[in-house]
């Protein structure tokens, strides 16, 4: 089926990898290069706003000092540490794509709609899918019904929380018109779990959101589960093992 991704395709978890991999650290320029070198087809980053209404990168809610990133102005978060999306985007090589997971905050619900996590982003979106792949995942469906109204080139994945349950995966992304399925590894079972009753099985799950359109993507397998998905016909991973899921894609293709 045609989509956002050929074959299974690997994406770079917040660049290398979450924490400090290979040495650099998770959210940065330098992690987003060394992700492209190291093979991936895609870098994956998080996307937060600040007090005044920038875009900065960063997972959590919060520094490690407790500071909430939306309560904190750009140049507070730059003393941080933390690098803007430009200076993100500008460090991935135009022929590798961009995940971009949109990490909304309360605030969205009550502050104008043109101060909302998603509005900002919305320019940068439209200028990115003018020159390479691009799609939005998040864990807010209001996020992926706005970028589907403002930005329709932009492909949209939902993302359900952790340890999702397969069916509502699935079933709500179809229902929300999103092209991609993004489902934590947990939530297949990872190798040497046990089976757990009623679960259905990575292949027949696949089965089931293609048929309904829809690609799968599996966020932080290993390159042991990201072979296993991959041949059960998952089409990308997001995985914080870059290198090594590069390598276990390969020796699995006949």
């Amino acid at each position: 089926m045609s989509g956002v991704f050929t074959a299974t395709e690997v994406v770079g978890h917040r660049g290398l990898g979450r924490g400090v991999v290979g040495g650099v650290r998770e959210n940065t320029a330098e992690s987003f290069a060394a992700a492209a070198a190291a093979g991936a087809d895609w870098v994956e980053l998080d996307v937060r706003r600040t007090a005044d209404d920038a875009l900065v990168l960063h997972h959590d809610a919060a520094l490690d000092d407790g500071r909430a990133i939306v309560d904190l102005a750009a140049d507070e978060c730059a003393r941080a540490g933390l690098i803007g999306l430009d200076e993100g985007l500008a460090a991935i090589p135009p022929g590798v794509g961009v995940d971009v997971d949109v990490k909304s905050v309360m605030e969205d619900a009550v502050d104008a709609p043109s101060r909302r996590t998603v509005s900002l982003l919305l320019p940068y979106l439209r200028r990115e899918a003018a020159r390479r792949r691009v799609f939005v995942c998040s864990f807010d469906p209001g996020v992926l019904l706005a970028v589907a109204e403002a930005a329709p080139v932009v492909p949209t994945a939902w993302m359900p929380f952790v340890r999702h349950p397969l069916d509502s995966a699935v079933a709500g992304a179809a229902g929300m018109g999103c092209p991609v399925v993004a489902v934590d590894a947990r939530s297949f079972g990872l190798t040497g779990e046990d089976p757990r009753p009623g679960r259905r099985s990575v292949s027949h799950t696949v089965d089931v959101a293609h048929r309904a359109g829809l690609q799968v993507l599996s966020w932080c397998p290993d390159p042991v589960d990201a072979a296993r998905f991959a041949e059960a016909g998952v089409d990308a991973v997001v995985v914080d093992d870059v290198a090594g899921t590069v390598s276990a894609l390969k020796a699995a293709r006949p």
